[in-house]
């Protein structure tokens, strides 16, 4: 696949909360009101992630390879349309770039058992 180059993004980010590299930028924030599978979520116009029916793909932290969100990748309903190419970084995944955590769910998710 090659090599992973992780970039550390300039202004205030959004880090993934289990290895803290940049995943996004404040400024790229759409929505705070998001709900994931997880629980509370954010919908970004731009995340540093690499890449189900309902169109979209899971996102994992390009360094650790947690699942971190989603990518909607189409929508096949005229009034979801804004949503397509943006990201969904789950709360509970990432942490503020000022180093506040949100709520985090210590649960494990299907691919974090399948880690283990």
């Amino acid at each position: 696949m090659g090599r992973i180059f992780v970039v550390d993004l300039e202004g205030r980010t959004y880090k993934c909360k289990f290895c803290k590299t940049h995943l996004a930028l404040a400024d790229n924030l759409v929505s705070r009101t998001f709900q994931s599978r997880r629980g509370k979520a954010y919908l970004f116009s731009n995340a540093m992630m690499l890449s189900g029916m309902h169109t979209v793909a899971d996102i994992y932290c390009c360094c650790c390879g947690q699942i971190v969100g989603w990518k909607y990748e189409a929508a096949h309903v005229k009034s979801q349309k804004y949503k397509e190419g943006k990201f969904v970084l789950e709360r509970g995944r990432i942490m503020d770039g000022l180093d506040s955590e949100f709520y985090i769910d210590t649960r494990p998710s299907m691919s974090d058992a399948e880690d283990a």
